[in-house]
């Protein structure tokens, strides 16, 4: 028992006692054997290499002397030394061998050359490993001869004790640089300014748990690892899986079932009179925006409760409104009319701040750069130009740089502009390298959106399939999905649920399909809707909120079939909607003239 020979005398086990106990890094205790001197212990193996046989679990494959040892090792992490301690007594299994025990307790006590001594004495086989702890050993004892100024000894066991273990030269030289002066050793690298002040005994530890055998010296919380492990595979395999880690259990196995994706409607929304287009939460998650053949914008307000209602209606296009976007902060929004104008606005206010125009030309897609103080604007003409926000035209992109209909996204970085450049090809325009780059289809494109962490690209194609394109490596189609229908009208599809793990799309059939986004699985179809849904939108900072804008003038909110929530016929009363300021009447609803711009 305890990793010794059956037959050896009791008065030679290991004995821990809470007045021998002392904290190291990984809150396992330091103990003395009972008798004798390092030079006398034998590297024995524990029982972890289950030379009883003896296993738990109902597979078979759980060493229990492994499993016990893990144990105590979390005990020990979790500051639970005295139990630990008995785990160990009342098992027979202890944490560390013999020989492990006195090498915790000699570097703790800094006995350096006897802490390499005992490295010889472990029992590995592997000389490259019983070098570089050695090594490590000597180093801890060089920095700590600096700490108190004996450099003649630091440099003595530098060139007669470190040396002649045959270091890189690179590494011997920074040993060198500390030796020069104590304003050398805080110039020199990361590692001499840490030696500065001398690594931690319990840091020197860390670093050896990581460079010996798992069987010798556990890592640091292995069982927190595994278990942390094993709820991470859960989530992974979860087909459905749409619910923050917080409300993962250990008392049971994770399924999150359907019931955590949006598939009952809380809300439908009904203040547009004509076919809504498109629809866009905020990054924030706290406003959506929506746009429609009607030629008017509405920004609602997400409440504390979920209940979305009308902040500020926004008139003054002269035609139906296309798209929306939200600046990185959430303050302000473009609307652009189709070939017309984009119209910045005030969120808050729901005042029109500026219009900017191509004379002659018209505007048919509008982004925000990453720094909020430029937008970009597709033009008619085929190119790209660039504002500031007094609509002072900076830079400009000529060429067959868009389409008539065309989405418009920017990466994050600000580097890149993503655009359909034809029927059949999206363009990536570097702006720093000046380098076009195509990503194409065999089908005809007709809208597309950029996943928020910019590696991913969503394709809406005619021929009523969705690409997902990996952006990063090799550029390539890893998931298609299908299902939905479209044959006349644009469809936007987006990414969204927790971390952006489905797909969700319009249909011309009135549905709103959800797809798992791995597999191209179709997880739901929601039926509500009376007309084609034109775009969908899920809102980021809320997992089980989704938002669909649909030919039948209205907007359907989705939520979670558990809600205990009656649905909701919402059509605002304007009159009472928000205060006005800026060009507001009073009555919620806000204009703008070109006398703005």
């Amino acid at each position: 028992m305890g990793g010794l020979e059956d037959e050896e005398p009791a008065s030679k086990r290991m004995k821990i006692l809470p007045d021998k106990l002392k904290g190291l890094s990984n809150g396992s205790s330091v103990v003395e054997p009972s008798g004798g001197s390092s030079r006398d212990l034998m590297a024995r193996p524990l029982q972890s290499e289950g030379d009883n046989g003896d296993v738990i679990g109902s597979k078979g494959v759980i060493k229990r002397v492994e499993f016990v040892r893990l144990i105590a090792n979390a005990l020990y992490s979790l500051g639970y030394t005295k139990t630990g301690a008995y785990l160990e007594e009342e098992s027979g299994i202890p944490l560390h061998s013999p020989v492990v025990n006195v090498l915790m307790q000699q570097i703790h006590d800094g006995k350096w050359d006897e802490s390499v001594e005992t490295l010889q004495k472990i029992g590995l086989s592997d000389e490259s490993v019983v070098k570089a702890a050695s090594v490590l050993v000597l180093e801890q004892k060089f920095f700590e001869l600096l700490e108190g100024d004996k450099v003649t000894e630091a440099l003595q066991t530098l060139r007669t004790e470190i040396t002649p273990y045959h270091v890189n030269e690179r590494r011997i030289r920074e040993l060198s640089s500390c030796l020069v002066s104590p304003s050398m050793r805080a110039r020199i690298d990361s590692s001499c300014q840490q030696s500065a002040k001398a690594k931690a005994r319990s840091q020197l530890l860390e670093e050896l748990q990581k460079l010996l055998p798992a069987s010798l010296m556990i890592p640091e919380k292995r069982l927190e690892h595994l278990v942390e492990r094993a709820l991470l595979l859960q989530r992974d395999a979860c087909a459905f899986h749409n619910a923050l880690n917080k409300e993962m259990s250990l008392y049971r196995d994770h399924d999150c079932g359907k019931n955590q994706i949006p598939s009952r409607t809380l809300q439908v929304l009904q203040d547009h009179s004509d076919e809504v287009w498109f629809l866009q939460f905020s990054h924030n998650g706290k406003y959506l925006a929506s746009s429609s053949s009607d030629r008017s914008a509405i920004i609602w307000e997400v409440g504390l409760n979920g209940r979305i209602s009308l902040k500020h209606r926004l008139l003054g296009h002269e035609q139906p409104i296309s798209l929306v976007s939200w600046s990185p902060d959430d303050s302000q929004l473009l609307t652009c009319g189709v070939e017309e104008a984009v119209r910045r606005w005030d969120v808050a206010s729901g005042a029109c701040l500026h219009v900017y125009e191509k004379a002659g030309l018209g505007l048919v897609s509008c982004g925000w750069f990453p720094d909020g103080k430029h937008i970009l604007a597709g033009v008619t003409d085929k190119s790209i130009c660039m504002w500031d926000l007094d609509g002072n035209e900076l830079e400009g992109w000529k060429g067959q740089r868009t389409l008539k209909i065309s989405d418009l996204e920017i990466t994050n970085d600000g580097k890149k502009i993503i655009s359909i450049c034809r029927d059949t090809a999206i363009l990536l325009l570097d702006r720093e390298l000046n380098v076009d780059k195509l990503i194409e289809e065999d089908q005809i494109i007709t809208s597309f959106q950029l996943s928020r962490d910019n590696k991913f690209l969503l394709v809406n194609l005619l021929n009523q399939e969705i690409h997902l394109w990996n952006l990063e490596g090799e550029v390539e189609i890893v998931t298609a999905y299908t299902g939905h229908k479209r044959t006349r009208f644009v469809i936007r599809s987006c990414f969204g649920g927790l971390d952006q793990a489905f797909i969700a799309s319009g249909s011309e059939d009135s549905l709103v399909y959800i797809w798992q986004r791995g597999t191209g699985e179709v997880v739901g179809a929601l039926e509500g809707h009376s007309g084609s849904v034109n775009c969908v939108s899920w809102n980021p900072a809320n997992p089980h909120m989704l938002a669909s804008a649909s030919d039948d003038h209205t907007i359907r909110i989705w939520g979670l079939r558990g809600l205990d929530l009656d649905v909701v016929n919402s059509k605002s009363n304007e009159q009472h909607s928000s205060s006005s300021n800026g060009n507001g009447n009073g009555n919620g609803v806000h204009c703008s003239n070109r006398g703005t711009s």
